[in-house]
């Protein structure tokens, strides 16, 4: 074991970069926090500066570090969690980016998708990968870039040009260029990884002229990935752990059980429901993704992702400056009984599970004359919770068409949203289940320093960790089942004058 008793977490996500250290206990000993850039270069294209990102990681974890009082030698390992399927291609000579970072909000590889849905490869997608052909995944975004960067594809053939999703981006930075590699719960984000049999899947790289030479080397979640470049933070640090940002704070929730669910809320929002060694197949557009792998073995869950979340009320405050701050919204909502008959749906890069219309566009509907701003803001938060009982109705159907137990009735939540009590409150209402919040909410950051930890036998094991775990509040369901019903009609009728077609 090493001689630290510090793990730093990385934690990139697609507003900000972050940096954790965490205890041998599992607690937050200093943070440190830079936002991220967004680029929106033409209608539905969502970008980030790959250097930015780079530059603002390190310069977190030397922040955290200094702020915490550690030095390198107090650092056990590192753990790195990232915003998934973000795109990157860099040279592998110098590590420059041939073009700004694909982000997975972005929309532009949607014709491309429907050529392949047009072509009858859904199915074997499906089949293979466990996700929808969708321009949310890294397939596509990384043949564009092929397609579009002036030599990239020859230069990608020679063997000159490395792909990752942010996570293999900043372990090749840390370690100096040595390392190549992601992870299984981030490779089964990118729409070429096979779950089933591990490895990528020839016929999607086929299709898409992608060389096998460009991809990265596939490890488990927790392990040996490499060691920090040493002049990076004094001396050489190990790096073993590494999982999207998902997948991460399923593991910080310790959702180790089949059938433990967690929604985190953060830009988008998440939920996966742990389905242990089985792969469920959805019949209702979710996804069926690699939760983590561990000594060989895969777990898996069902996720449902949705792609606006915390983004509108950021939208509420950038784009109609109707509120000042963000936390503002908590209050505003907690004064009015409703929204009036107000209903924002989010679909401002198109519409996630269980929809899935990249088509889609935002509205808000039922506007009248006494309708004011502060409606709109808690339309914007009863949206969220909306989306996810959405998620919820169609895992239940897949759970039970599976034949597998039903998930327990409390979700367990975590992300920046989850501060918002009253947010907390009307999920729970919606969703008519009990929502846990956790003491420790940034359970991204900590499920990838766990991950990190029990590499290096800081945490002892999954059973200690499941242990720790322990809740800050309980919310009950207290509203009524007609009211339930009928806001929830309300917003399915507003989601079906946004979507675009059928499905």
């Amino acid at each position: 074991m090493s001689e630290g008793r510090h793990v730093l977490a990385i934690d990139q996500g697609t507003t900000s970069s972050r940096a954790i250290v965490f205890d041998a206990a599992g607690g937050i000993v200093a943070t440190a926090q830079k936002e991220l850039t967004q680029h929106y270069p033409a209608d539905g294209w969502v970008e980030h500066d790959a250097r930015e990102i780079w530059a603002d990681t390190l310069a977190t974890c030397r922040e955290a570090l200094a702020r915490a009082g550690l030095g390198a030698g107090d650092v056990a390992a590192i753990g790195i969690t990232n915003q998934r399927e973000t795109t990157l291609l860099w040279e592998r000579e110098s590590g420059e980016p041939v073009h700004r970072a694909i982000v997975w909000q972005d929309r532009r590889t949607a014709p491309l998708c429907r050529e392949l849905v047009a072509e009858g490869l859904e199915e074997h997608v499906r089949e293979r990968t466990g996700l929808l052909i969708d321009a949310y995944f890294s397939a596509t975004k990384l043949a564009w870039l092929l397609d579009n960067v002036p030599g990239a594809r020859e230069a990608a053939e020679r063997g000159r040009l490395a792909f990752g999703t942010v996570d293999s981006f900043l372990l090749w930075h840390l370690t100096g260029g040595r390392v190549h590699a992601t992870d299984a719960a981030n490779a089964s984000r990118t729409m070429l990884w096979d779950i089933h049999r591990g490895c990528w899947d020839a016929t999607l790289l086929r299709r898409l002229r992608i060389p096998e030479a460009v991809l990265p080397e596939v490890k488990d979640n927790s392990g040996a990935f490499g060691t920090t470049d040493s002049g990076l933070f004094g001396r050489a640090l190990p790096v073993t752990g590494m999982a999207g940002d998902q997948q991460a704070a399923t593991f910080g929730q310790a959702c180790f059980a089949p059938g433990m669910l967690k929604s985190t809320y953060g830009t988008g929002c998440f939920a996966l429901l742990n389905t242990g060694e089985t792969a469920i197949p959805s019949r209702n557009r979710l996804l069926t993704t690699v939760a983590w792998r561990l000594g060989g073995r895969t777990t898996y869950a069902i996720e449902g992702s949705i792609f606006i979340a915390g983004a509108a009320v950021q939208w509420v405050r950038d784009g109609l400056g109707i509120i000042a701050d963000a936390a503002e919204s908590e209050a505003i909502a907690a004064r009015l009984p409703d929204t009036a008959g107000v209903y924002l749906v989010p679909a401002f890069t198109g519409l996630g599970a269980p929809w899935w219309d990249p088509d889609a566009r935002g509205a808000i509907l039922g506007l009248t004359r006494a309708s004011r701003r502060e409606h709109i803001v808690r339309a914007a938060l009863e949206s969220v919770c909306y989306q996810t009982a959405d998620l919820m109705q169609a895992m239940a159907e897949d759970v039970a068409a599976a034949g597998a137990a039903s998930p327990p009735r409390e979700l367990r939540v975590d992300g920046g949203m989850v501060a918002n009590s009253w947010l907390c409150q009307y999920l729970a209402d919606v969703l008519d289940r009990p929502i846990d919040r956790p003491a420790v909410t940034e359970t991204t950051a900590l499920g990838a320093a766990y991950l990190a930890g029990l590499a290096v036998g800081l945490y002892p094991s999954m059973e200690d960790i499941a242990t720790a775990w322990r809740r800050e509040r309980r919310f009950e369901p207290a509203m009524d089942a007609a009211t339930r019903e009928a806001r929830l009609r309300g917003w399915r009728d507003a989601v079906s004058r946004v979507r675009s077609r059928q499905v």
